[in-house]
């Protein structure tokens, strides 16, 4: 090549200094906007830090019962509020960091110990990062339909409403001599839901998070926790713990961390947060990977991000990365230096203003369904993947901006139904999804069955006419 001109394609080495230098100012981009979403709304984006409070404190008060003590709090907290801190700054929108509820739900009823939960963790984590790294996850996101995601996200939302029923059911003992105490504080904590609605800007889980400390603080005065330095110890989890108890507990997580906390997080990122870029289902992947695979050899719990979880600190006004970036520093500094307190402060808080706060989540997400059939949903707006029917009942893609046929309304909101209502009756996800996407295929088959026909009895007519052609011509 002549001395002076420039190759066409640039070498391997440039290709990672271009690569590193947009992940860099995009980073840079993020922490702009995380910083001025702050200085706009700090308390909203405070408030919203909080929002995911009612998901997170039960598993966790269960996880460190004295009968349990399948983690370690000291632990959970440092680590999950590094996980925050890392996510708020890396993805700028407030997602959060959950518990694995699948493995939650195994790991307490069959009382597993620290090494037992740490190795459902990793067996989860190595299955998605395999996932990610062949780009299955992508695929995946590209192959399922739009109403199945909305169903998912429905369905987690129905969900939550039917939790916290069930949290708000348990009664409680309270210092006060009134009998109804439980339920009146479940009714101003939802006098201020509903005023919520119309006073956005008001820090409405950081007043019930104070609410709910101010209640709790004479039970907290009465034997109060000392503080102390908290130091996570790492440990390898015992071979056979991966084989039976980790496969045993993962397996049923595999399918709610893929569907739940990487596609529906990403396509709900979207919806609440247009002006922002929504995080990959690739990068989705890599973090719930990278996360389990640094937490749990030292007893953290396993965790992943969910849309329940980003819904309902969007619901109580996160905005920005900030929000998570707050509330990981305030963790980190529990785990660090008062772990014991705040295992009290988890067990006293009041179940009546936890419950408030999941049935605020639950609403903000399943409220993510109402833009199946408009331009907010993915496959509209890119006008991909969206098969209409015309009236002569062959298939035809729709273009971009072209209206839905009412037939293809009412045929994208029974799949988002029913995969909503399969994960609603089975408590499984993966049931739902399989639900959903029978009869979005049932459809398509439908489709392919009437256009075959349709061309098939063309073909015929054809035939016909010009069979008549010929014997004319032949007569004359």
């Amino acid at each position: 090549m002549a001395e002076g001109t420039e190759t066409p394609f640039p070498t391997p080495i440039s290709k990672i200094k271009i690569t590193a230098r947009s992940q860099y100012d995009q980073l840079k981009k993020t922490q702009q906007y995380n910083l001025n979403i702050f200085r706009q709304q700090p308390l909203q984006e405070i408030s919203g830090a909080f929002g995911d409070l009612g998901t997170l404190l039960p598993i966790l008060i269960a996880y460190t019962d004295e009968s349990q003590a399948g983690i370690d709090l000291n632990s959970t907290l440092m680590f999950t509020g590094l996980f925050n801190i890392l996510s708020g700054t890396i993805f700028g929108i407030p997602l959060p960091v959950q518990p694995m509820k699948a493995i939650a739900a195994v790991a307490l009823s069959r009382q597993f110990n620290k090494e037992e939960v740490a190795s459902a963790g990793l067996f989860v984590a190595a299955v998605i990062g395999l996932l990610t790294v062949t780009g299955l996850l992508t695929w995946l996101n590209r192959r399922i339909p739009i109403p199945v995601i909305k169903g998912i996200q429905v369905g987690v939302g129905l969900s939550l409403f039917s939790y916290a029923g069930k949290v708000l059911s348990q009664s409680e003992d309270y210092s006060w001599e009134f009998s109804d105490m439980h339920n009146l504080i479940v009714f101003f904590a939802f006098l201020g839901l509903l005023a919520s609605f119309t006073l956005r800007r008001a820090p409405t889980a950081l007043i019930l998070l104070f609410a709910g400390i101010l209640i709790a603080l004479p039970k907290l005065l009465r034997d109060p926790s000392p503080l102390g330095i908290g130091r996570p110890h790492a440990f390898v989890p015992p071979f056979r713990s991966f084989l039976n108890e980790g496969i045993a507990a993962g397996l049923g997580q595999i399918p709610l961390t893929t569907l739940n906390s990487i596609i529906a997080v990403s396509a709900l990122s979207a919806d609440l947060l247009p002006d922002v870029p929504a995080p990959t289902p690739t990068s989705m992947g890599f973090s719930v990977t990278a996360m389990n695979l640094i937490g749990c050899w030292f007893g953290s719990m396993p965790v992943c991000h969910g849309s329940g979880g980003l819904a309902a600190q969007y619901r109580f006004g996160a905005r920005s990365g900030a929000s998570v970036i707050f509330l990981g520093l305030v963790k980190f500094v529990l785990g660090l230096f008062g772990g014991p307190l705040a295992k009290q402060v988890f067990q006293e808080f009041p179940k009546a203003i936890l419950g408030i706060m999941v049935f605020a989540a639950a609403l903000e997400i399943a409220n993510a369904g109402n833009s199946l059939n408009t331009t907010r949903a993915r496959d509209l707006e890119e006008g991909k993947n969206v098969i209409a029917t015309a009236i002569d009942g062959r298939s035809k893609a729709l273009e971009p901006g072209e209206e839905l046929t009412q037939e293809m309304r009412s045929r994208r909101w029974t799949v988002m139904f029913i995969t909503a209502g399969g994960i609603l009756a089975s408590k499984n996800d993966a049931i739902g999804f399989i639900a959903g996407m029978l009869c979005h295929c049932s459809y398509q088959l439908h489709d392919r069955y009437v256009a075959g026909r349709s061309q098939r009895e063309g073909t015929i007519r054809l035939g016909e006419e010009e069979s008549r052609a010929s014997q004319n011509e032949v007569q004359s």
